[in-house]
């Protein structure tokens, strides 16, 4: 293997991997979504000064980018078809592989280092969350921060609860179906149960473009069908007030994923009643807003309009993910 190649959303796992790539001598390509990339062009520039190639998704480098872009010629781009994309460019090289960054359950645990580590410094102050939140993509980040919590939680008799905070735009939990559903466009992935709204739905372009993923990879899913996480979707104006707020108050600038956390924060310590027992919240600010200072400069300028789903696209994504259960399941009835 001398290359590998992947997708990324808003970026920070092509950045991850592109880094990771020059340390190990390897190759690395990127297909970064389109909106992204042109929200955040400096995140490309950071992937390209670790020597990895770029690429707006969808491309005509492969016949999954020029499919989406004859059906939409100026589309936004998605998760899935990034995915895809880089599936099909190393489908075509055998000294290529791809590798994944968001959603598998292999994912999840790699990213455990993160709740691991949250246990400890709590430790050192005493303290043990009630609450722990963390915004949902395809689940590493929640994954990563929650599994370790619960486990804690779980090895030490305490109640605790997990709190996902999804896009509006994108609602794979709080709209999504449980189904069998791809994670690309291309569909070389394994199929697996999840929360989706289908790998077809295109969702609005966001300033959260790590929130964009179709659906909740397999274990975040299960947790949730189960009852052991509770989903609740912020929009992005409201995720964005927080973001300000927690920049006011704690002079760190989230990224627009992780405000969605810190807006969940605020929805969940405000419900608490005040007489009860001090509420301890433990929240992952997962990533910081520097490259996105521009949106957060356009947020108060009052210059960032609302973003609501698409209803029309959701419908249809939703009912083509309908149609793919149904024919799944017939060769099992017959068989």
């Amino acid at each position: 293997m001398k290359r590998i190649v992947t997708g990324t959303g808003a970026g920070q796992w092509g950045a991850a991997l592109a880094y990771t790539c020059q340390v190990m001598n390897l190759g690395c390509t990127v297909f970064m979504v389109r909106s992204t990339l042109r929200q955040k062009p400096i995140r490309g520039d950071m992937m390209r000064l670790f020597g990895a190639v770029v690429h707006e998704s969808p491309s005509n480098l492969t016949e999954v980018g020029r499919r989406a872009l004859e059906e939409d010629p100026g589309g936004t781009g998605t998760l899935a078809v990034a995915n895809g994309e880089a599936l099909a460019l190393a489908a075509e090289d055998s000294e290529s592989r791809f590798a994944v960054g968001s959603g598998d359950n292999s994912v999840l645990l790699h990213q455990t280092v993160i709740g691991q580590e949250a246990i400890s410094q709590l430790a050192v102050l005493g303290e043990f969350p009630d609450c722990v939140i963390a915004c949902m993509g395809a689940g590493s980040n929640f994954g990563g921060i929650a599994l370790p919590l619960l486990a804690a939680a779980e090895d030490s008799g305490r109640s605790i609860r997990l709190v996902a905070v999804e896009s509006a735009a994108c609602p794979k939990l709080t709209r999504g179906r449980y189904l069998y559903d791809m994670s690309d466009a291309l569909g070389t992935t394994p199929i697996t149960k999840v929360y989706s709204l289908g790998s077809t739905y295109v969702p609005p372009p966001v300033y959260a473009g790590g929130l964009r993923h179709h659906s909740a990879g397999p274990l975040a899913s299960a947790m949730y069908a189960d009852g052991s996480l509770e989903a609740m979707a912020i929009d992005q104006l409201t995720s964005f007030r927080a973001g300000l707020l927690f920049c006011e108050t704690e002079g760190i600038l989230p990224a627009p994923e992780s405000a969605h956390a810190v807006a969940g924060m605020i929805d969940v310590v405000s419900q608490h009643p005040h007489r009860e027992a001090p509420l301890v919240v433990l929240v992952n600010i997962s990533g910081h807003g520097l490259l996105d200072l521009g949106a957060y400069r356009s947020f108060a300028a009052g210059e960032i309009e609302p973003v609501t789903v698409n209803e029309a696209s959701l419908a249809q994504s939703l009912s083509a993910l309908e149609e793919f259960n149904q024919c799944i399941a017939e060769p099992a009835q017959t068989t």
